[in-house]
Order: structure tokens, then sequence, then C-alpha cells
């Protein structure tokens, strides 16, 4: 049974470095999850795949069923989920390319499923979100990167925002005098329906772009596209040294 799993974002809808055993297709109470849940082995080390946006890149942040994605992890055995997320920097020093660690996230999504603690409850569930990713994966995650000598942030507030547009430049303005680093569509409710299924769940950000009033007038998909190939270079490096480690 698989503990480790990895859900890829944009720029990582396939591992080509995955030694892939089996594809399992999963139903799940919540519906389809983004694809079927890859299987194989990355450094020699078993792992789970499932690409967040589906195999070909066509489910939009706002439409992906991540309580469908959540469930079907926890269902096949998975313990511990390293997400990939691509992001924009707010702070100057982070650089397209860069990699993220995020130890804390705001929410400003809205109307996704973002609980399973709706229906049919004996009660009311609240749980504890004060520290959102794991500590001992984010510990993982940094000396991996160290180890690699990546270009890495350790700390850092998400802020998750609805898409499928990019934000303005006064939204950027609002979320930087809240306190976030970086900016992304996907981190919420992943996070936290992880955590309401007892997952230890970290993030990978990846830097594709300075955000809306931090760099180009105009922020194109080129830019973004050009600067995921290094990204997703740098991940790949980073996985194969932290997986093994999990």
């Amino acid at each position: 049974m698989t503990q480790n799993a990895i859900i890829g974002g944009t720029g990582l809808t396939r591992l080509s470095y995955l030694r892939v055993t089996r594809r399992e297709v999963v139903k799940t109470p919540y519906g389809e999850p983004s694809g079927p849940v890859v299987h194989g082995t990355i450094a020699g080390a078993e792992v789970a795949f499932l690409p967040r946006h589906g195999p070909g890149h066509a489910i939009p942040p706002h439409l992906v069923n991540y309580r469908a994605n959540i469930w079907a992890l926890r269902h096949v055995g998975v313990q511990n989920v390293i997400a990939v997320n691509a992001v924009g920097g707010i702070r100057p020093e982070l650089a397209p390319g860069d990699l993220v660690f995020p130890d804390q996230i705001i929410d400003y999504t809205w109307s996704r499923g973002h609980t399973f603690f709706e229906h049919e409850l004996a009660r009311v569930v609240h749980i504890d979100f004060t520290h959102p990713y794991s500590r001992v994966l984010r510990e993982v995650l940094c000396r991996a990167a160290r180890d690699s000598e990546l270009p890495a942030h350790e700390a850092g507030t998400y802020g998750a925002t609805q898409g499928p547009r990019l934000e303005t430049a006064a939204e950027i303005d609002r979320l930087e005098r809240d306190g976030c680093d970086i900016v992304g569509m996907t981190g919420m409710p992943e996070a936290a329906l992880a955590r309401e299924l007892s997952l230890n769940y970290a993030a990978c950000a990846v830097v594709t772009n300075a955000a809306a009033g931090r760099g180009a007038e105009v922020i194109t998909m080129t830019e973004i596209e050009a600067n995921l190939k290094i990204g997703t270079r740098r991940v790949r490096i980073l996985l194969e040294k932290a997986v093994p480690l999990l």
C-alpha cells in the first residue's frame, strides 16, 4: 500500500521520472477525481501521483474536485502528501523559478466544496488548522532542497485566490498587506481537506512570475510557461531527493 503521494499542479500533469507500476481508477462519494491515481516509484521509493488539473491540464482551479482527489488518495492508503503549486511571487526576493515551502495560508476562495463535514454528522466537527502544513514534511522538503543546493525559501504565507483569472495590482497590494508572500489558486481547500482526513500535507510552490503590479506591465502565459520549465526541473531534483526520505 502506497503511503506517499504527489499532487501535480500546472506544468506537472505527468512525472516522466516516475516508474509506473499501475493506474488505479477510484470512485468516491464526492464524484470523479481529476484522474486515475498513478502508482510507481521515484528513486526506488513507492509513491502515488495525481494530476490536480487532470492528465491533459483541462480542469481550471475553481472546478477541481478537491474533495474527490483527497478522498481518493486516502482511500488507496496514502498518509503523506506533497502538493506542487504554481504561484506568483509577491515579495521581490522571490524570483521566477524559485521554490517556496509555505508554512501558512490565507484563503480568499469561495463556493468550492471545502469540507467533508457537512451531512449526516453525529456532531459538529471543527479541525485545528493553526499550522496548516505538516512540520515533518516541510522539514523533509527543506532538507532535500538544501542537500540539492536548490534556490528555495523555507517559509512563507500562501494567498489562495479563486481564479481562473489572475489578480489585479490592487488585489496583490491587499494580499501583501495581509502578509502573503505568494499567490496561487489551488492551495485551498486542498490543505484543509487533507487535515480533515488526518493526512500529513505540505506544499512545494514554484514561482512562475512576479505577481500583478510587481513586475512586467502584463503577465503572459509565455513568461509563465518558460519559468515553469525551470521550476519543474528543480521540482524533479527535489522530489528525487525528498521522496526516499519520507
